[in-house]
């Protein structure tokens, strides 16, 4: 298969691949200093005791808002249905299965490693593994990573015509991945580490996604 592809593709792919291993090598440095409770989890307490402010009314919907750009159904929603569109546009399956994958990788790894963990919030006080929680890795983190990503990816590689040339969207990912995370911290819904956990662990997938997308020439996609 990868016979066929060019030598720019082929940089792109084994490059994706690499950065993928990072990300997820850093996702398993995450997870051990919160098996082991070290540094980081120290760390964890320290912001988990910081003052918050209380928020109510209008602050407190537009916070629950900005929660949501990380919610599952939502972020799953908006990716189908722009990869449609995409892929209507350009007459090809591809951003629909590349987003297809992106979400069946994201449920199954994310959801796998929150069993396997089973931690709990920090809504609750007591710091515990292997319980009944469900808060390492932020899926809320994750999943904002990986499908507004994938979203951004797919409008740079196939709108290359007005009003897009190319358009790149990283600062925009860049911007609601780090609101969702700087929400769930203020709510304290999310421990550090799970955020950062999350986020790892999204970039990991998104960037697999990325290179298995290289790794598949396509006559009907932008190279």
């Amino acid at each position: 298969m990868f016979r066929n592809l060019s030598l720019e593709r082929k940089a792109e792919m084994w490059k994706a691949i690499r950065g993928s291993i990072w990300l997820f090598f850093g996702f398993l440095i995450v997870t051990q200093q919160v098996l082991a409770k070290g540094y980081l989890f120290q760390f964890d307490h320290w912001v988990k005791h910081l003052k918050r402010h209380t928020f109510r009314g209008f602050s407190s919907h537009l916070l629950l808002a900005i929660d949501d750009m990380g919610l599952r159904g939502f972020t799953a929603t908006v990716l189908i249905l722009s990869s449609l569109l995409i892929g209507w546009r350009f007459r090809s399956w591809r951003p629909f299965n590349l987003s297809i994958l992106s979400l069946l990788l994201l449920n199954g790894v994310v959801g796998i490693a929150k069993l396997a963990f089973h931690r709990v919030k920090p809504r609750l006080a007591n710091d515990l593994l292997h319980t009944s929680g469900l808060s390492y890795p932020s899926g809320h983190a994750a999943n904002a990573l990986l499908t507004w990503g994938l979203l951004a990816y797919l409008i740079f590689r196939y709108t290359h015509k007005e009003p897009f040339v190319g358009m790149r969207l990283d600062w925009l990912v860049a911007v609601i991945t780090l609101s969702v995370c700087t929400v769930s911290l203020m709510r304290d819904t999310h421990w550090f580490s799970d955020l950062l956990g999350g986020l790892l662990l999204g970039g990991s997938l998104l960037v697999f996604v990325i290179a298995v997308d290289r790794a598949v020439p396509s006559v009907k996609q932008p190279s």
